[in-house]
């Protein structure tokens, strides 16, 4: 997927992510699981629920709080993602600490379930998110697809001055 294409549909799946108050618990009681994420910064791993996912061509949208971890600086950031996601790709996009405002992506290559391509220290501010953003099929979902988002304070960089809103305007 191109960056222009893979940004268009970040815009799709986070610009979505507005609507989490009054989603509920959209799936629950289903037979299947939606895949989770772990992410692992020099500790231990931490395991992500999604805040959106197209299962069965209906797109569900969840009420959770992304985790926030306290990482140290220099540190590798590994992601590791379910096949069904790495089937369908997906990429990292970077969020400023409210999980507002995007400020970076990072392409990830098809296929991939481990990817230990960010370091803690790549991103300018010392609180930010990274949103792992599974790649969508426009004609599923209304192009809505999976998203994973965690947040980080870096040690030594002090904490946010406010809490993030629940979802980013896109």
């Amino acid at each position: 997927m191109s960056s222009a294409a893979r940004a268009a549909t970040g815009v799709v799946l986070l610009g979505g992510l507005v609507a989490l108050t009054g989603c509920g618990a959209g799936g629950q009681g289903r037979a299947t699981a939606v895949p989770t994420l772990t992410v692992q910064a020099g500790g231990d791993p931490v395991t992500v629920q999604p805040t959106q996912y197209c299962r069965g061509g209906e797109g569900e949208r969840y009420q959770v709080s992304p985790p926030v971890i306290e990482v140290a600086p220099d540190t590798t950031v590994v992601l590791t993602v379910a096949d069904e996601v790495a089937g369908f790709g997906w990429g990292v996009q970077v969020f400023d600490e409210q999980l507002q405002e995007r400020i970076g992506e990072v392409e990830v290559e098809d296929g991939t379930t481990v990817f230990d391509g960010i370091n803690t220290s790549d991103v300018v501010p010392a609180t930010y998110y990274l949103v792992v953003v599974q790649d969508s099929d426009p004609e599923a979902c209304n192009g809505l697809s999976g998203a994973w988002p965690v947040g980080f304070i870096r040690a030594g960089g002090g904490t946010p001055a406010t809490s993030p809103s629940a979802s980013p305007t896109g």
